[in-house]
C-alpha cells in the first residue's frame, strides 16, 4: 500500500515522529478496530482513531442520546436525543474523515452474539458501562488472539489496559478484575457521577493505546493497568500478574 499526496499531506505530523513514519502510517490505515461503547469514553477515542487515519471502524452500542449524555460525550448535541448513538457518530466521523470505512452496529454485546458483532478485527477498544459486557469481550478477545485496549471511568478517576491474555506471560482482563462478583453490579454514572473532561483524556488516551498497539511504538504496554486521578491529581501504573487460575486464560486453558 502506497499513502498518496493527499494522505501523506493530512498525517504529515504524524510521519514526520521517527516511531510512526510512513510506514506506521501504513499500518494505520490498514488496520481493523472495532470500538465497544460510543459514550464518554467511546466519544473521544472515535474522533482520534478517525483523524489517525485508521482504516476501517466498526462501532458497537445499542444506546441512544440523552440530555445527561451532553456533559461528557462530545459528539452529541442537544438536537440529537433520541437518535442512535452509533448514527450519529457515523455522521461526525465522516465529516472528520470522509477516507475512513464505518460499519456501526446498534446492538448490544453478549456470549452469544460476541464473535459475531466484533468480527475479524486487529484490535478492540472497549469503553463500555458494565463487567459483564467487559468480561464477555475480553473472552473473546482472548480466544481470537485479538489485543483489548479496556478504558474504564467514573467520578475523578480513569483506567486504562492493554491486554493480550492469549501469551503465556500476559494476563488478560479478567485476570484484573476476577470474577468473584456479579458482573451485572456495575457503579454507574448517574449513581456515582463523572467529570466530563476526565471522559476526554480517558478515551484520548485509550485511542493512543490502540494506535500504540497497531504501530508499535514505545514500551510494551501489555499487562499494565495506568490509573489517572483526577481529583489529585497523580498518575500510577499497576502491573497485572496472571493468574495460573484464570478461566480465560489461565495455564489449563491455554495448555488444552
Amino acid at each position: 500500500m502506497t499513502l498518496t499526496d493527499r494522505q501523506l499531506d493530512r498525517y504529515a505530523r504524524h510521519i514526520v515522529l521517527k516511531e510512526i513514519g510512513g510506514a506506521g502510517q501504513v499500518k494505520l490505515a490498514r488496520a481493523n478496530v472495532t470500538v465497544i461503547g460510543a459514550g464518554g469514553i467511546g466519544c473521544p477515542a472515535i474522533q482520534y482513531l478517525t483523524a489517525a487515519g485508521v482504516g476501517r471502524l466498526r462501532l458497537i452500542d445499542d444506546d441512544v442520546v440523552s440530555l445527561s449524555n451532553l456533559q461528557r460525550q462530545v459528539l452529541f448535541g442537544t438536537g440529537d436525543i433520541g437518535r442512535h448513538k452509533v448514527e450519529v457518530a457515523q455522521q461526525a466521523a465522516a465529516r472528520l474523515n470522509p477516507e475512513l470505512i464505518l460499519e456501526c452496529v446498534s446492538q448490544r454485546i453478549d456470549a452469544g452474539n460476541v464473535a459475531e458483532l466484533i468480527g475479524d478485527c486487529d484490535l478492540v477498544l472497549d469503553g463500555c458501562d458494565n463487567f459483564a459486557t467487559r468480561l464477555t469481550v475480553s473472552d473473546h478477545c482472548t480466544r481470537a488472539h485479538v489485543p483489548l485496549v479496556s478504558a474504564a471511568l467514573g467520578q475523578f478517576q480513569g483506567q486504562i489496559g492493554t491486554f493480550r491474555g492469549w501469551e503465556a506471560d500476559k494476563p488478560c482482563y479478567r485476570c484484573f478484575v476476577g470474577d468473584a462478583f456479579d458482573a451485572d453490579d456495575c457503579d454507574t454514572c448517574a449513581e456515582q457521577g463523572v467529570l466530563g473532561a476526565m471522559a476526554g483524556l480517558v478515551g484520548s488516551w485509550a485511542a493512543m493505546e490502540a494506535v500504540r498497539a497497531i504501530v508499535g511504538f514505545g514500551p510494551d504496554p501489555a499487562g499494565k493497568v495506568h490509573v489517572l486521578d483526577g481529583l489529585t491529581p497523580v498518575l500510577r501504573t499497576i502491573r497485572i500478574v496472571k493468574d495460573p487460575g484464570c478461566r480465560a486464560c489461565g495455564a489449563g486453558v491455554l495448555s488444552s
